[in-house]
């Protein structure tokens, strides 16, 4: 028999011990933050527990499906609790305003998935074998026998399908199509979270992909492929950040490209930018590292500050260097 490490035996005791819970997760939440958040609210609620599930922004328009009674929550000051479960964030910083409300805990528990987590729990559990969180909830909640419902199965299917690329990235291991089988077989409703999350999509993000087309560069012999995010370009669409979400996945599948970088603006001299990676040869997560960053080595992002054509030029050189290395 498998035996099960020993963070999870003392995750499992944590929660025991816990009556008050806050389950956090990352700034612009992505399904398997959401995902996380929710399964484990839901699972530890079943268990008697006080859970609340916050997060500095609010759910994506594709997702609200996940969470029909509004439990995702902005952060409040001046709360108490006994645990604060952080999913799917690799450093304290991703966690935005809700790290400055949670101060007030006995105990702050990591559990990720990002190669690049900074360890910043006093329990830390990071698995980067795995290709989600998701897969890292559903095998605490089995570890610890506690009922994984419908809804659960639901939430926590969104999680291991979307931070695989619906099981097609490189990440994704045959442990990960057994998690997704488990799911479906407790009741996850495929269909329903396939037409949710990628057969829908509104109006904005259709002017969005439309601009994207439009004004996408390619340098490098055609191996690096960028695109500019302004404000405007958000204001003039009707998107929303929410709406970005998977842009970058388009300009990825040209055939020449090896990377893919969108710079976003998020202030007139801050810039976040994302990078993904088609080669196991260019780590981009070595690359983000080198602007304050992190992520995957296929996928990861930073935010830099200073003015937007010399953040261009110096994000852009580093993956060129990448490039140069792995031929």
């Amino acid at each position: 028999m498998k035996t099960q490490p020993a963070i999870i035996t003392r995750i499992i005791e944590a929660i025991r011990e816990a009556k008050t819970i806050c389950i956090v997760g990352h700034v612009r939440p992505d399904g398997d933050c959401i995902g996380s958040q929710l399964g484990l609210m839901h699972a530890l609620r079943a268990e008697g527990k006080k859970v609340v599930c916050w997060n500095e922004d609010s759910v994506p328009e594709k997702y609200r499906f996940l969470d029909p009674d509004r439990d995702y929550e902005k952060p409040k000051q001046g709360e108490e609790f006994d645990l604060v479960i952080a999913t799917d964030c690799a450093s304290f910083q991703r966690l935005g305003k809700v790290g400055e409300c949670v101060n007030q805990r006995k105990q702050l528990i990591n559990i990720d998935h990002h190669e690049s987590n900074t360890r910043y729990g006093d329990l830390n559990w990071v698995s980067a074998r795995e290709a989600s969180t998701g897969e890292l909830i559903f095998r605490l909640l089995k570890t610890a026998r506690w009922p994984i419902t419908k809804p659960i199965a639901d939430l926590l299917f969104t999680a291991v399908s979307t931070d695989t690329g619906s099981f097609q990235y490189a990440t994704t291991r045959p442990g990960t199509f057994h998690v997704g089988a488990e799911l479906v077989t407790r009741g996850a409703d495929l269909a329903k979270i396939g037409n949710e999350v990628y057969q829908s999509f509104p109006l904005p993000r259709a002017r969005l992909l439309k601009l994207l087309y439009s004004k996408f560069k390619l340098t490098h012999n055609d191996r690096i492929a960028y695109f500019w995010l302004k404000k405007a370009a958000l204001a003039r669409t009707g998107a929303d950040s929410n709406d970005t979400e998977g842009l970058i996945d388009h300009i990825r599948a040209i055939e020449p490209v090896v990377v893919a970088c969108v710079f976003e603006e998020l202030e007139p001299e801050l810039t976040r930018i994302s990078l993904r990676s088609k080669s196991d040869k260019v780590n981009v997560s070595d690359i983000c590292a080198q602007f304050g960053g992190g992520g995957h080595s296929a996928a990861a992002g930073a935010r830099i500050p200073g003015r937007p054509m010399s953040v261009q030029r110096r994000v852009i050189a580093a993956i060129k260097k990448a490039i140069n290395k792995a031929r």
